[in-house]
């Protein structure tokens, strides 16, 4: 227990929440729906219930093997074991109870899918950080996400809900998409943000372009920089 905890896996035993999140969902017959981290299998028998199919992904082997071995009973179950962001798997809806240090990962992965619908429980600051509007407070995953995803909390989750226990609470978001970008213009914004100090016309001729603007990142909308990185990176 103490590698999973090191690896910042902390797995739900509330079956009222799991419920909650599947229903969350609002899968279809004709959906397929990708689960990140099939942990204990908590909610792959209720994603299965409903879906067309289900592929659940594990990188734990420990624990993809003995899922594998639970579920073989599911017709409509495909297990597969890795890295689910270095997959290239089509889906139209994404479950996934992710471990904390990956959500900033599975945020920028997010935005650059086509999907239907996602419902993912990420670290209570987490959701905070996605949402902040306050200039000063922004940062390149939470423009990525206004720019990219509608974001609403679905459920507050406590850490008593979750074995072994983390030290904060979890919230449980429904993304629907707005925008899909590339992977180069996902790298780009995070490198205009390694400058956000700087004025946009210094940081676009660190960049290569010129930009006529003294204004900095955290003065300009989001629409504004996702078209600077655009310009980028053409």
């Amino acid at each position: 227990m103490i590698k999973r905890r090191s690896l910042g896996q902390h797995f739900l035993t509330s079956n009222s929440i799991a419920n909650s999140i599947v229903d969350s969902a609002h899968i279809g017959k004709d959906d397929i729906v990708l689960e990140i981290g099939t942990g204990h299998g908590i909610l792959t028998p209720l994603l299965c219930a409903n879906a067309k199919q289900v592929i659940s992904v594990e990188k734990d082997p420990v624990l993809y093997s003995k899922a594998k071995d639970a579920f073989s009973h599911l017709p409509n179950l495909v297990m597969e074991k890795g890295d689910a962001f270095k997959k290239n798997i089509e889906f139209t809806v994404l479950v996934s109870n992710l471990p904390y240090s990956e959500s900033r990962t599975a945020i920028e992965w997010i935005v650059q899918r086509k999907f239907r619908r996602a419902v993912v429980m990420v670290q209570k600051e987490f959701a905070q950080k996605l949402a902040k509007k306050d200039s000063k407070e922004r940062r390149a995953v939470s423009v990525l996400a206004s720019y990219c995803l509608g974001i609403e909390n679905i459920l507050d989750v406590k850490k008593t809900n979750f074995r072994p226990p983390p030290k904060v609470d979890s919230v449980v978001i429904a993304i629907t998409q707005k925008h899909v970008l590339s992977g180069h213009i996902v790298h780009t914004v995070n490198k205009l943000f390694s400058f956000k100090r700087k004025t946009i016309r210094h940081i676009g001729k660190k960049m290569g372009i010129e930009i006529d603007s003294d204004k900095r990142l955290e003065e300009m909308p989001d629409e504004e920089i996702i078209d600077i990185a655009k310009r980028i990176t053409k």
